[in-house]
């Protein structure tokens, strides 16, 4: 550590146990600044000029030092030098104490935190360095850290001297003037009567709601930022448009349809998405026939001598379609399309924050304008990159339920809860089943407990479970 910065922290450390052995926060209270409003208004008469300089220091070396009281020093502003007077004192003192705060902290910690952690900020760093303004911007107008915190960490990151000083002059300033005038008002307050005078009571009622202001005023500027460069439409062909018909996709097509929205709904492949066809439904029904003969085998645990079920899987697999079949018109072209909802089967590609290019399944192209989208465009399972495995070919939690003949031996490689449900589900079926997962255990996000019963159940029911294993370990070899 250089001399420079142990100076420095000697500095800081005895300006802090200054601070608090003298009990200085007292002369920072609002119950200090009442008793001592009527002499501190004379020596502000007196001298204007020594008055405001000497109150100008102040709030800088509070802010620089990181020390509680700014607030009250912010009303006592408005209060000594009025709305004006103190707007202008304030606004500069705490950005002037701000940046001090963060150059000594830049100072000071900046070296030795990206070298320590370089590698895991980088992603922030490089969002600083792309919008490190806005981001500090929005800090200072909706204050969800307290602005000494931010001093500090901002001193952490790449962004510019000259950039927060401006930025947090320009950000602190809505609030800056919001304070001092709830403090002109504080030095108004001589009887009891005087709490309840419009004026006192306005100013105050704006202390309350700047924060939802700010808060709209950010969003605002956010979704500027969002949108420029674009040129927003007119008028508009559709009040949304969906693209994905799985459960989220049909879901938002119905609310909006049932407030009267003009909603257009495209689908690439089957309505009801992964939920109806390939996820919730076939893979409950599978469940409850797996279920069933597992019961049978135990019968004696329900008071039962003996029972027993010859089954197909091929028929077992029918009725999974079957119970699809049944549900499928709740989720069809045709039901939507009684709701109002335009349903067309295509592709759809977002080419402006208003503008859609839908691609039917012939070939027309159209393109809509719409006031808003909504993406529900679902997933594809993820094939491991295991040596030999395209040559002899694997099943997903889509395509198996394709088969009608029951393999003998399965490999399922994932113990969250689609890999374990099909693991108990084809193993109760009579496969011989083994369960892989990298992780230490199988349903990581489940609770221990949960996993360690499902392990234990697997196991009991002759199910091969692996954990700590990685797909990469295994190498199939066709035939």
């Amino acid at each position: 550590m250089t001399l420079r910065r142990i100076v420095l922290i000697a500095a800081l450390l005895a300006a802090a146990l200054a601070y608090y052995s003298l009990d200085l926060g007292r002369y920072l209270s609002l119950e200090y600044f009442k008793q001592q409003q009527a002499a501190i208004e004379t020596w502000r008469a007196a001298q204007p000029a020594k008055s405001g300089l000497i109150y100008f220091l102040a709030y800088v070396a509070v802010t620089g030092l990181s020390l509680p009281g700014a607030a009250v020093m912010t009303l006592a502003g408005g209060a000594i030098f009025g709305l004006l007077g103190g707007t202008i004192l304030v606004s500069f003192a705490s950005t002037a104490g701000a940046t001090l705060a963060f150059l000594a902290s830049r100072f000071l910690l900046r070296d030795w935190v990206q070298q320590r952690f370089g590698e895991r900020l980088r992603a922030i760093n490089a969002g600083i360095e792309r919008e490190g303004g806005f981001y500090l911007f929005t800090l200072r107008l909706v204050p969800v850290f307290p602005f000494f915190m931010i001093n500090l960490l901002m001193g952490l990151t790449a962004i510019r001297t000259r950039t927060f000083y401006w930025v947090s002059q320009a950000g602190m300033l809505l609030g800056t003037i919001v304070y001092v005038n709830a403090g002109t008002q504080l030095a108004r307050i001589a009887s009891l009567s005087d709490i309840l005078s419009p004026a006192l009571v306005g100013s105050f009622a704006l202390l309350g709601i700047f924060p939802l202001i700010a808060k709209k005023l950010t969003e605002r500027l956010r979704m500027n930022k969002v949108y420029a460069g674009w040129n927003k439409p007119a008028r508009f062909d559709r009040n949304l448009i969906v693209i994905g018909g799985g459960s989220a996709g049909l879901v938002s097509a119905y609310i909006a349809a049932a407030v009267k929205a003009k909603v257009t709904l495209v689908e690439q492949h089957k309505l009801g998405g992964d939920c109806l066809n390939t996820g919730c439904v076939p893979s409950k029904a599978l469940i409850r026939s797996a279920r069933l003969l597992s019961h049978m085998r135990r019968s004696r645990e329900f008071g039962i001598r003996e029972a027993r079920a010859e089954f197909d899987f091929a028929d077992v697999m029918e009725r999974v379609q079957r119970v699809i079949k049944t549900i499928e018109p709740h989720d069809s072209a045709e039901r939507y399309s009684e709701l109002v909802v335009e349903v067309i089967a295509g592709t759809a590609k977002i080419v402006s924050p208003w503008q859609v290019d839908i691609t039917r399944d012939d070939g027309d192209t159209q393109r809509l304008t719409t006031r808003a989208i909504v993406i529900a465009a679902g997933a594809r399972p993820f094939v491991p990159p295991i040596p030999g495995i395209a040559a002899v070919g694997y099943l997903t939690s889509d395509t198996v339920w394709d088969l009608r003949q029951l393999p003998r031996r399965l490999v399922v490689l994932g113990g969250g809860p689609i890999g374990s449900e099909l693991t108990q589900t084809f193993a109760r079926l009579g496969a011989r089943v083994t369960q892989v997962e990298m992780a230490p255990r199988i349903l990581m996000r489940e609770d221990p407990e949960v996993s360690e019963l499902v392990t234990q159940r697997f196991c009991a029911e002759g199910i091969d479970v692996l954990v700590d294993h990685k797909a990469k370990q295994f190498v199939i070899e066709a035939g």
